[in-house]
């Protein structure tokens, strides 16, 4: 079975939503989704309400998410790591131990459009269209990865 992780800031409203849309695309008997966030913060809170309701209104539940934070032993559990900007790029990278962690990370986006490390944008503290705008980039990126999990 694959193992994949999404992680943002907090693990409230970007990688709850990639977790999600992943989900919706692929065959969850062969592949695992998960999400974390690179702070605590919100460890063991939902998502941020305004994620549950875009991903409702294109028939995703994330609601049964409960936040945690990212851990060296994720590493050790999970096949691919997908950030969702530079700078959990960087905090992911920070804990990597080994060549081999690092070649597991990823910048989401980067699977649209190879190279050009561009950044999810945090929709915490936009208005809601900001979280459609959201939804509708990792879409994008989630159908890239689940053809290539196929």
């Amino acid at each position: 079975m694959k193992r994949v992780l999404m992680v943002c800031l907090g693990n409230i409203c970007r990688s709850p939503l990639a977790e999600g849309i992943l989900r919706s695309k692929i065959d969850t008997n062969e592949v695992l989704v998960e999400s974390a966030g690179t702070g605590g913060w919100h460890i063991g809170e939902l998502p941020d309400q305004r994620s549950i309701e875009v991903a409702q209104i294109h028939q995703i539940d994330i609601s049964y998410q409960r936040c945690r934070k990212f851990t060296y032993a994720d590493f050790e559990n999970y096949d691919l790591i997908y950030v969702m900007d530079s700078s959990n790029l960087k905090d992911v990278l920070r804990l990597a131990r080994n060549k081999q962690d690092e070649q597991k990370v990823h910048l989401i986006l980067n699977e649209m459009d190879p190279n050009q490390n561009m950044d999810v944008p945090d929709p915490y503290y936009g208005g809601d269209s900001g979280f459609e705008n959201v939804f509708q980039m990792l879409d994008e990126a989630c159908e890239v990865i689940s053809y290539k999990l196929k």
